[in-house]
C-alpha cells in the first residue's frame, strides 16, 4: 500500500511537470526525463515528509538537490540546458496551497481589521504561510542550483549546444 502511494505521488507529479514543460516548448525528446526528474523529486519529497518526518522546506531542498543533479547529467544527455528540465519538475512542488492561504489570510485580515481579536488571528495565519511558501520556494531553488556549482564544469558545457536542435 506505502508503494502505491509513493508510485502514485510521481506519477501525478511526472504528469503535471510534462504540462508545466509544454509551456516553454521543450523538445519532445526532453519530456522523458522532465517525467522522470518531476517523480523521483517529487517522489522523494513526499517519502522524507510523511514516513522520516522531516518538514517541508528540508524535504524540498533534498528533492530539489536530486532534481538538480539530475538535469546535469541529463542534460547532456538530451543537449539541453538543466534549466530546461528542472524548473518543469520543480513546479509540482511549489506550495500552491500555502500561498493561497496566504492571500486569503491577508484579504480576511483587511475584512477584520477593525476587531483586533479575528484580525490577530488572520495576522498570524497569514505570517506562518507566507513563510512556509518564502521557505520552501527558497529551497527549492537553492536545491536546484547547488549543482551548478558543484558540477561546474558538466554544468557549463550543456549549454555551448542547442537545445533545440
Amino acid at each position: 500500500m506505502i508503494a502505491i502511494d509513493i508510485i502514485s505521488d510521481g506519477l501525478f507529479a511526472a504528469v503535471a511537470a510534462m504540462g508545466f514543460g509544454s509551456i516553454s516548448d521543450p523538445p519532445l525528446r526532453a519530456f522523458p526525463y522532465i517525467a522522470v526528474l518531476a517523480a523521483v523529486g517529487h517522489a522523494t519529497r513526499y517519502c522524507l515528509m510523511n514516513f522520516l518526518g522531516v518538514d517541508i522546506a528540508t524535504a524540498s531542498l533534498v528533492a530539489a538537490f536530486i532534481i538538480g543533479c539530475g538535469s546535469v547529467f541529463f542534460g547532456k544527455k538530451v543537449f539541453c540546458p538543466m534549466t530546461v528540465l528542472y524548473i518543469p519538475a520543480l513546479l509540482p512542488m511549489v506550495p500552491g496551497t500555502y500561498a493561497y492561504k496566504t492571500v486569503f489570510s491577508l484579504i480576511m485580515f483587511f475584512q477584520e481589521i477593525s476587531s483586533p481579536g479575528k484580525g490577530n488571528e488572520y495576522l498570524q495565519e497569514m505570517i506562518y504561510n507566507g513563510a512556509v511558501s518564502f521557505s520552501v520556494l527558497f529551497m527549492l531553488a537553492v536545491g536546484a542550483t547547488i549543482p551548478v556549482f558543484l558540477m561546474r564544469e558538466r554544468a557549463n558545457s550543456m549549454t555551448r549546444g542547442s537545445c533545440f536542435l
